[in-house]
């Protein structure tokens, strides 16, 4: 009796020194493993873990558990049915502690290969208030180590256990609470200060993720029809390869970002395998729940974040009164930068206007220039007129003079005026891939590729321009380069510390130029090359850089060449999905260049087969055929010829970075089907295919 009374008070002792331990204890998943080892250490039992009720309160999930063998159960996502065939499951089932003292004869007991050497068992349920929250088991080495007055004993500090969970779980919704105010006030200060859509919204969901330590983030913005909500931003790798997919859901009910725009509310999914509007997304395998979250601006749906973790169930209440905040304020900077999208387009078009208005009623050298050619034509067809009245016309020779001369000042003023506007009227600036508009420019001035040693940054390979007149301006700089002497020509592109400006730097080894000559070279009509030369190729490639909204400069010196840099608005490539309508198969005769791979890389995610070659001899079956105007490598001619012979012309749409009244005209009157701009985008090859 003595000796029981000695362990009784042993164990009561241990109890309550355990229990203040666990007591002191707040961050959860220290709480539950010291908990174990403590017990175990007071004890001196051979096991102990701690179970806690899923959502369902169907099982009992191990949480945490002494030494290696509860972690390698932990890590199985060991598990125990409620009232099923086991000492926890009957305990919580029944909310009172069992024992089992000799485990091979108790019906219960649950046999478990990581604990091979229990041989008496205690499990107690952990109860706060009126709710069972999990159970506790003990085990021990030693037949009947427990007696039924153990119960209470350990049970005192099974309940103390309990509580000291929910003061930890009270605990952590305070800090998480505190956390996601800090992460929403984090978003709203640091988002509602950018102005720029291409730097807001990856610095958002980069901010959403590390600031609510989530798995993803991303935003869709509505497309122009609202019938699409595209994925503009992403976190991480699986982000990028998305947007580069042109990853879009339709609004409507068939997905958590659909669904919450169309109902302008927020959607959470706190299991996605149960969701049914729930988006099962190979790039995102680890998602387990799911909110999306619209982003409304004065009533109207701009679009919605979707934010994911890879825990079941990760999302409450707090969380959506935190994250609905954070999703306002993005929406209202979402909105700026929209508004200041659209102001700035204005102030583009009103330059835009401005330098026509100025071009059209500017130069008073241009106007005489062109007065003084235009004058001989007039008085010279009067007085043939008058001698082919009189019948004075007998000197054919004269005649011949004069009808040459006519010409010659015609084809003079409309040299001049292409070397002014171009030959076309100009487009509205857009992306365009450099590296293929330069390649077009040398082509069509007949330099050499050898000349030239081009170097384009990844980050810079889109620029915003006027293919076509883009074109005319590097054709121009180019041809200078050649009659200035040079043989070496450098091109390169590169980002500026400017927010959205590259710089395209044109580095020759030509003659060079003195100061004096450096100050009149912007001048219309000033050339150091003799009256062959009308002096318009810089002044017309600073038009085409304005028209733009950019900037050019250049930097000379005599006998040691010339380094024209041109700053202009950085493009980006558009990865819009390509739609190909009825187009099935397209022959593509063109070089392997850097417009073809682009083509290429955008048909990737359509069903269309795309075959290129610059074999005439096989000319594949195809719905289209895409020819290259400024093809290298064969002449355009015998591709023309090659085609019309098989009878494919009426299918062949030339394409080229800078069109030409002439040679369109040549080309239809050929039999061509259509000559266009080539498109640099998904959305600009869908309007190719229509």
């Amino acid at each position: 009796m003595t000796n029981d009374i000695q362990r009784h008070a042993k164990l009561l002792k241990a109890a309550a020194h355990a229990a203040k331990n666990i007591t002191t204890i707040l961050d959860p998943y220290e709480l539950l493993q010291r908990t174990v080892d403590i017990i175990c250490d007071e004890f001196g039992f051979y096991y102990a873990g701690v179970f806690f009720l899923d959502d369902a309160k169907q099982y009992a999930v191990l949480k945490a558990g002494r030494g290696d063998a509860g972690k390698s159960m932990i890590h199985n996502g060991h598990k125990l049915a409620v009232g099923g065939n086991s000492m926890i499951g009957a305990s919580i089932a029944n909310r009172q502690g069992r024992i089992a003292l000799d485990v091979g004869a108790e019906a219960v007991f649950f046999e478990n290969p990581h604990l091979p050497k229990t041989r008496s068992e205690m499990a107690l349920p952990l109860i706060v208030g009126d709710d069972v929250i999990g159970a506790l088991t003990v085990q021990s080495t030693e037949e009947a180590a427990f007696h039924d007055e153990d119960i209470a004993a350990l049970q005192t500090m099974a309940d103390q256990l309990a509580i000291a969970i929910q003061n930890s779980n009270l605990h952590r919704q305070a800090e998480r609470r505190s956390r996601l105010l800090k992460a929403a006030n984090r978003v709203g200060r640091e988002v509602t200060s950018i102005l720029n859509l291409e730097e807001l919204l990856p610095h958002t969901v980069n901010i959403i993720c590390e600031a609510y330590g989530l798995y993803y983030a991303g935003v869709f913005l509505l497309d122009e029809k609202g019938e699409y909500a595209v994925l503009r931003a992403g976190y991480g790798k699986a982000g990028k390869a998305m947007v580069a997919d042109g990853h879009k859901l339709k609004i409507g009910t068939e997905s958590m970002i659909g669904a919450s725009i169309a109902m302008g509310e927020a959607r959470i999914a706190l299991d996605v395998g149960e969701e049914r509007v729930h988006f099962k997304n190979p790039h995102l395998p680890h998602t387990r729940s799911e909110m999306a979250l619209p982003l409304i601006y004065g009533g109207k749906a701009l679009g919605a974040v979707t934010v994911q973790s890879s825990e079941e169930r990760a999302f409450s209440e707090d969380d959506i009164t935190t994250l609905l905040t954070m999703a306002e304020h993005l929406a209202v900077a979402i909105n700026n930068a929209h508004l200041l999208e659209e102001l700035k387009e204005a102030h583009s078009e009103i330059l835009r206007n401005k330098v026509f208005e100025a071009l059209t009623t500017a130069s008073t050298e241009a106007i005489h220039w062109i007065g003084n050619k235009t004058l001989p034509i007039s008085l010279t067809v009067a007085r043939l007129r008058e001698e082919i009245a009189d019948g004075k016309v007998d000197d054919i020779e004269s005649l011949k003079e004069d009808l040459d001369m006519i010409s010659e000042s015609a084809a003079l003023i409309i040299q001049v005026k292409e070397q002014l506007i171009g030959a076309v009227r100009e487009m509205k600036p857009r992306p365009v891939l450099f590296a293929d508009v330069l390649q077009t420019a040398r082509i069509q001035r007949d330099i050499s590729e050898s000349m030239l040693q081009v170097n384009i940054d990844p980050a810079a390979a889109y620029v915003i321009a006027d293919s076509t007149q883009l074109t005319r301006a590097l054709g121009n700089i180019l041809q200078n380069a050649a009659e200035a002497g040079a043989k070496s020509v450098k091109v390169s592109t590169r980002l500026t510390e400017e927010r959205g400006v590259l710089e395209i730097e044109i580095e020759d080894d030509g003659a060079g130029m003195s100061d004096d000559v450096m100050r009149k070279v912007w001048s219309p009509f000033f050339s150091t090359r003799g009256v062959a030369h009308h002096g318009l190729g810089l002044p017309a490639a600073m038009h085409v850089v304005s028209q733009s909204q950019g900037r050019i400069a250049l930097v000379s010196e005599a006998g040691k060449g010339t380094t024209v840099a041109m700053f202009m608005p950085k493009g980006h490539s558009n990865d819009e999905a390509v739609d190909a309508g009825s187009v099935k198969n397209i022959l593509l005769i063109d070089d392997n260049d850097d417009w073809a791979k682009l083509f290429g890389e955008l048909l990737k995610g359509t069903k269309v087969k795309l075959t290129q070659s610059i074999d005439l001899k096989k000319l594949p079956a195809a719905d289209l055929i895409l020819v290259d105007e400024n093809i290298a490598s064969v002449p355009l001619t015998d591709v023309l010829s090659a085609l019309s012979t098989a009878g494919l012309v009426s299918k062949t749409v030339i394409l080229t970075s800078a069109i030409n009244p002439e040679r369109v005209t040549q080309f239809l009157r050929e039999g061509v089907k259509d000559v266009t701009v080539k498109p640099y985008s998904g959305g600009e090859v869908s309007e190719l295919l229509k």
